[in-house]
């Protein structure tokens, strides 16, 4: 089964190329250029499907994909996906235990933007907090989104969606 992969993709739901995604050009160029899973890999690449596409955001964050086609490159996509998996793993965790009903783009905007480091160390703060296991769910929201908050602060990062310039 062929997959058109955005980084993103790894920690949201995957693009199965096969049927495609009508609302994002690059899944569809992918389903043209059936046989290559990933953009960087295409002689075409950086094409024009990409022509504004960091200047804003969709439902997930575009800023980091430069670097993220770095990283895959440089580790390895075995070992940069295995990372990605790990941040799936935080993710599905947080949704779990820390999503108020209120906070699944926040989680994923910061799951995706923030280091791997930072999100250990996170988790580990919300973790080493028994206590909190009978908060009820907006208090224990509030200490998670805090704690993204602030590591994302030391780093100088937003996790604000870049909205799309008109």
């Amino acid at each position: 089964m062929a997959f058109a992969v955005c980084i993103s993709a790894a920690i949201a739901p995957a693009v199965e190329a096969e049927h495609g995604n009508q609302s994002c050009s690059i899944a569809k160029c992918s389903l043209e250029h059936s046989g290559i899973p990933f953009c960087w890999e295409c002689p075409e690449y950086p094409c024009p499907h990409y022509k504004g596409f960091d200047d804003g955001d969709s439902f997930v964050p575009h800023r980091n994909r430069q670097k993220d086609i770095s990283q895959a490159q440089s580790f390895g996509l075995e070992a940069y996906l295995d990372q990605l998996d790990e941040k799936r793993a935080i993710l599905d965790k947080l949704l779990a235990h820390y999503n108020d009903g209120r906070r699944k783009t926040f989680f994923h905007t910061a799951v995706y933007l923030l280091p791997l480091e930072d999100l250990r160390s996170v988790m580990a703060s919300l973790e080493h907090r028994p206590e909190q296991a009978g908060y009820p769910i907006k208090e224990r929201a509030h200490a998670a989104v805090n704690l993204l908050k602030e590591s994302a602060d030391l780093r100088g990062i937003s996790l604000k969606l870049i909205k799309n310039p008109k």
